[in-house]
């Protein structure tokens, strides 16, 4: 674990109209170990004299901030994305705890520059529409007398919970880094000549390859530029691999045609095809296809847009 794959999380704010919040927001960003900052059609001026007096000293990640018209265009090249929403239920997705979602856009099968965690303006949050985008939801739980929580506040929590696991996944990788070369070194003093020295080394590389870190690039020194600097003794995180998903605008392209066939074919209708191509997206969102897999998708949809005009033609 290192601090470039924090720093390659999107935070991405949909529509901001504060310009004290997106301050507020670059501040604890910095504070915990995330630079990244994508603004969707802001309603504010981010680079104000408000922005930069609430930053204090994390005015850079302002200034490197990328603004972009739209939300795909923000996500463009992202394979997981996680939304924050602040609706406490919902009859169509799944909401899930900060603490039990976030972790997995730590995961080895993460790529870097390919994560985003989503949020929404300060007065309505995201929108249905904009939902469709993230494979996974999560909602803080809060006061219900009072659960509404400021942007920043939210973006803290998340944030916060990131960085802990991205430094229990740090401390956790160092113990099993440890406890492999312990035991090579066993094994080294028992046996003397060099098939069986290459073989103990073989066994570090195994030991650590197999254990069920998160971390994807094991840390070969304990180095006190670590962005988790703080002594801790977690429990290794759990993973299953994956293939590396599709890119968020991959799957956009693959709706696009869907929708266009399936209204050609009468299984849409204008007044429908809202809500029934939301149920497509979350499926194939949970289902995160490959790349390879998505463009056979798209080759099944020519198909059978080609067969179409075959059969009006005759």
């Amino acid at each position: 674990m290192s601090s470039s794959v924090l720093q390659a999380i999107r935070i991405v704010l949909v529509e901001p109209a504060g310009s004290l919040n997106v301050g507020s927001v670059a501040r604890v960003m910095k504070n915990m170990g995330l630079s990244y900052l994508v603004l969707v059609n802001p309603d504010c001026d981010h680079l104000g004299t408000e922005a930069r007096q609430m930053a204090v000293h994390a005015v850079d990640v302002l200034e490197r901030s990328r603004v972009v018209t739209t939300l795909p265009d923000g996500l463009r090249g992202c394979r997981r994305a996680i939304a924050a929403t602040g609706r406490p239920w919902s009859p169509t997705i799944t909401l899930e705890d900060p603490r039990d979602a976030l972790p997995w856009l730590l995961e080895p099968a993460a790529e870097s520059d390919s994560m985003a965690l989503i949020f929404g303006p300060e007065d309505r949050g995201l929108s249905n529409e904009e939902l469709n985008y993230a494979h996974r939801f999560v909602y803080i739980p809060s006061n219900p007398n009072y659960p509404s929580l400021n942007l920043a506040q939210a973006v803290g929590i998340c944030c916060y919970e990131l960085y802990q696991c991205g430094r229990k996944q740090e401390v956790g990788t160092r113990s099993q880094e440890s406890e492999a070369r312990k035991s090579c070194r066993k094994d080294k003093q028992g046996k003397g000549n060099e098939e069986d020295k290459e073989l103990g080394s073989q066994r570090v590389q195994e030991r650590i390859t197999l254990s069920p870190s998160c971390s994807s690039t094991p840390s070969t020194s304990s180095s006190s530029t670590s962005p988790f600097p703080i002594p801790y003794s977690p429990s290794p995180i759990s993973y299953l691999p994956s293939l590396p998903s599709a890119p968020l605008d991959e799957l956009e392209e693959f709706y696009q045609r869907l929708e266009v066939l399936l209204l050609e074919v009468g299984y849409l209708y204008p007044h429908t095809v809202s809500s029934r191509m939301r149920k497509f997206r979350r499926l194939f969102n949970r289902a995160m296809p490959t790349s390879e897999e998505v463009a056979m998708l798209r080759g099944v949809l020519r198909q059978v847009g080609w067969a179409l005009k075959q059969g009006k033609q005759r």
